[in-house]
C-alpha cells in the first residue's frame, strides 16, 4: 500500500462545522470589492506566467481553483477563500488618467505614474523577474517610456527587491533615475534582511507557506497578496531621502507631497499625495485587511497608536482633496467619500486594538489572557478590510502588550524557565510518559480540541523528535487548525508546520542578503560581520585592522576586543595589525559566501599588508547560517 502518512487529510467534522459557522458571519458587500478589484482592466500577462532562465517564478494558473468556485470548501475558512479570490484577479489596470497598476504577479503592486518624460514607479515588487515582466506589460499596452524615478514606500523587500528589473545601478549612478525613500530606509533594510536575515528567511517559510502546494488543502493566499515569487531580491540604495512630513518634490514634472510614518507598518515608511491628480497613496499603512502589528516571520513590533494617528493625519491633510486612494497591496478605493470611510475604519481599527489591549493590561491581564478575551466589536464586522486575513487580532494584541511591557508577564514563575527541549522532557515525564500523553491527546483530537493537541504533542516532539506517532498526531492537529484559520499567514504556518513534521526539516545554507549587501555602506557591512563571528572565533583576540575601500574612497578601522568588534569611520591607526585594501563588493561577496577572502586574495581583488594569517583565519570562521529546525529541536547545528 502507498504511504499516505505525509498526504494532507480531509477536514474533520469539527473543522467543517467551524468553517460553516464562520460563513454565516460574513456579511460583506461582495459586488463592491470585486468591482473595485476588476475596475480598469486593460491586459494580463500571457498565461499569467513569469519565467527566468526557463524557471517559473510566478504562475497564476496554480490558483485557478479559486476562480472556479465562489464557495469555500471545508478545508478553507470562507473569509480567506473570498480574500484569495480577490487577490487572484490579475493584470494591468488603469486607476485614473495617467496612473496604472499591475497587480497579481507578486505579493505587492507595481504602480506607474506618467511623468513628462517617462515613468515614475511606486514600489518595484519583490524580484527583478516579476518587476521586469510587469513593466514590459505596461510598456507594451501603454507605450514604452523610460523609467525616470522610483519611489520606495518602505523598507520591506516586496517593495524594493525588484529594482534591478526596472533599472540598473549604472543608470542610477549617472543620475538618469532618481530613487526616493523615507528616512531610515537603508538602515531598516539591513536590520531585517541582513542582521536578522537568516532567521527571518527561515521563519518566512512558515508565514508565507513558500513550499506548500497551491490548492484547497494547501496554499490558498497570504491575505495581503497571493504569494511570494521564487526569485532573489536585489537593492539599489536611495539617491534622495524624505526626512519631514510636508516635503514636496517635483518628480519628472509631477508634484508629490510626502508624509513620513516611521514605526507604523514599517520602521521606515511614507505616504504621499499627488495634488494635481488628487491621488492619495497610503503605502502599506492601509490595506484591505487587518495588518500585522508584528509579523510572525519576526520583525520589530509596530506602534499601533502612531499608526492610527498617521492615518488620521493623512485624512486631515488630504482626505477631502483626494478622489482616489491607492496602496501598495490590493485594489484602489474610488471616490472621496468611499476612500474617507475606508480611512476612518482603518484608523479606528488600530486605535481600538491599542487602547483595549492597554486598558486590560493596566487591570493586570497578561498578553495571553487579553488575546483570548478580545473579539472585534460589531462596528468592524461589516467591513472586509478590517478582518484578520493577514494579521490577526490574537497576535496583534500580544504585540501591543509586548511593545509596552515586553515578553515577561511579571510572574516570577516565568522569569527563568527551562528551554523548550528540557522543559518538554520534564512535562512528558510528569504527564505519565509518551504513551499516556498520546492516548489522552487522541481523545482530545476526537473532541476537536486541536489547539490543545498541538500544544501537548509539541512537548513530545521536543522531548523525542524521533517519535513518529507524536509527530503525525501533532501534524494532524496543526492541519485542522490551518483549515480553520481566517488568516492566510496562520494557515500557512500551521500547514507548513504539519508538512515539516511529516517530512522533516530542511538543512541547507541561507544566502539571505547577498544581493542586498552590494548596496550597503561599509559601516553596515561591518555590522553584519559582527553577527557572523562566534565568541570562540574572537576569544583571546585583540587586534586593529585598517581598511581602505578603493571604490568608495573611504578609510575604516575594525577593532576586536573582549570577544566583540568595534568600528571607526574615516580614519586609520598608525599601529594596526593589518591593512586591507578592497572594494565594497569584495567584502559583500565574502560575507555572502560568494567568494572567500582566500580566493579574493588569489584573484587580486584583495590586498593584505601585515598579519595576513590573522585576516584570512578570521574570515574563514564566519558562521554559516542554515535553515534551522523550528517545529522540532535544532540539535547541535551550532557549527
Amino acid at each position: 500500500m502507498p504511504d499516505t502518512s505525509s498526504v494532507p487529510k480531509e477536514a474533520s467534522h469539527a473543522t467543517s462545522q467551524e468553517n460553516n459557522d464562520a460563513s454565516t458571519k460574513i456579511v460583506f458587500d461582495d459586488e463592491a470589492d470585486f468591482e473595485r478589484a476588476q475596475r480598469g482592466l486593460i491586459a494580463t500577462l500571457p498565461e499569467g506566467k513569469v519565467t527566468i532562465d526557463n524557471q517559473t517564478v510566478w504562475d497564476c494558473s496554480q490558483y485557478d481553483f479559486l476562480r472556479e468556485n465562489s464557495s469555500a470548501p471545508d478545508t478553507v475558512h470562507p473569509g480567506l477563500w473570498r480574500q484569495g479570490r480577490l487577490n487572484a484577479i490579475h493584470g494591468l489596470f488603469e486607476v485614473m488618467d495617467g496612473v496604472w497598476q499591475v497587480r497579481g504577479y507578486d505579493i505587492s503592486n507595481l504602480t506607474l505614474v506618467a511623468g513628462k518624460t517617462g515613468w515614475i514607479l511606486i514600489d518595484v515588487l519583490t524580484t527583478a523577474a516579476t518587476a521586469k515582466a510587469c513593466l514590459e506589460l505596461a510598456n507594451e499596452h501603454l507605450g514604452a517610456r523610460p523609467v525616470k524615478a522610483v519611489i520606495y514606500t518602505h523598507s520591506h523587500a516586496d517593495h524594493f527587491g525588484g529594482i534591478l528589473g526596472v533599472t540598473t545601478a549604472e543608470e542610477v549612478e549617472r543620475g538618469q533615475v532618481r530613487i526616493i525613500a523615507p528616512e531610515g530606509f537603508l538602515e531598516e533594510v539591513v536590520n531585517e534582511n541582513v542582521i536578522a536575515g537568516a532567521a527571518m528567511a527561515r521563519r518566512a517559510m512558515y508565514q508565507f507557506g513558500l513550499f506548500l502546494d497551491p490548492g484547497p488543502k494547501g496554499h490558498v493566499d497570504n491575505g495581503l497578496g497571493k504569494a511570494l515569487p521564487f526569485s532573489p531580491s536585489g537593492l539599489i540604495a536611495p539617491t534622495e531621502t524624505i526626512r519631514h512630513t510636508g516635503t514636496e518634490l517635483q518628480i519628472d514634472g509631477v508634484s508629490v507631497i510626502f508624509q513620513n510614518t516611521p514605526d507604523a507598518e514599517a520602521p521606515a515608511e511614507m505616504n504621499f499625495w499627488f495634488p494635481e491628480l488628487r491621488l492619495l497613496c497610503m503605502a502599506e499603512n492601509c490595506t484591505h485587511n487587518m495588518h500585522n502589528l508584528y509579523p510572525i516571520r519576526g520583525a520589530q513590533t509596530r506602534d499601533a497608536l502612531a499608526w492610527s494617528k498617521y492615518i488620521n493625519e493623512a485624512m486631515a491633510m488630504w482626505g477631502d482633496k483626494s478622489d482616489i486612494l491607492i496602496a501598495t497591496h490590493h485594489w484602489p478605493r474610488f471616490g472621496t467619500e468611499d476612500l474617507k470611510s475606508f480611512l476612518v475604519k482603518q484608523r479606528d481599527l488600530y486605535r481600538w486594538m491599542h487602547d483595549q489591549t492597554m486598558r486590560l493590561a493596566n487591570r493586570g491581564w497578561t498578553a495571553a489572557e487579553i488575546a483570548e478575551e478580545l473579539t472585534l466589536p460589531d462596528c468592524f464586522s461589516a467591513d472586509s478590510h478590517t478582518q484578520g486575513y493577514y494579521g490577526t487580532l490574537s497576535h496583534n494584541v500580544r504585540s501591543v502588550y509586548n511593545r509596552y511591557l515586553g515578553w515577561y508577564d511579571a510572574n516570577p514563575a516565568t522569569l527563568h524557565p527551562y528551554p523548550q527541549t528540557e522543559s518538554s522532557k520534564r512535562y512528558v515525564n510528569f504527564m505519565g510518559g509518551a504513551d499516556e500523553v498520546i492516548r489522552k491527546a487522541k481523545l482530545s483530537f476526537e473532541e476537536g480540541d486541536y489547539r490543545w493537541v498541538a500544544q501537548v504533542m509539541n512537548h513530545l516532539v521536543f522531548a523525542d523528535p524521533s517519535l513518529e506517532q507524536a509527530r503525525h498526531l501533532q501534524a494532524d492537529a496543526l492541519e485542522q487548525l490551518g483549515y480553520q484559520s481566517e488568516s492566510g499567514t496562520w494557515r500557512n504556518a500551521y500547514l507548513y508546520g504539519a508538512h515539516e513534521l511529516r517530512n522533516g526539516s530542511p538543512d541547507i545554507s541561507v544566502g539571505r542578503g547577498r544581493q542586498i549587501a552590494h548596496a550597503m555602506s561599509a559601516a553596515q557591512l561591518f555590522d553584519s560581520l559582527g553577527v557572523r563571528l562566534s565568541t570562540e572565533a574572537l576569544s583571546g583576540l585583540t587586534a586593529n585592522l585598517n581598511w581602505t575601500f578603493s571604490d568608495l574612497g573611504e578609510q575604516h578601522v575594525l577593532g576586536i576586543n573582549n570577544c566583540a568588534i568595534h568600528h571607526l569611520h574615516n580614519q586609520h591607526l598608525d599601529r594596526a595589525d593589518a591593512s586591507i585594501t578592497l572594494t565594497r563588493h569584495t567584502l559583500a561577496d565574502a560575507l555572502g559566501g560568494i567568494k572567500s577572502f582566500t580566493e579574493a586574495l588569489k584573484d587580486g581583488d584583495l590586498i593584505i599588508e601585515g598579519n595576513q594569517s590573522l585576516v584570512l583565519t578570521l574570515f574563514s570562521q564566519l558562521t554559516d547560517f542554515r535553515l534551522f529546525p523550528i517545529i522540532e529541536p535544532h540539535g547541535d547545528r551550532e557549527s
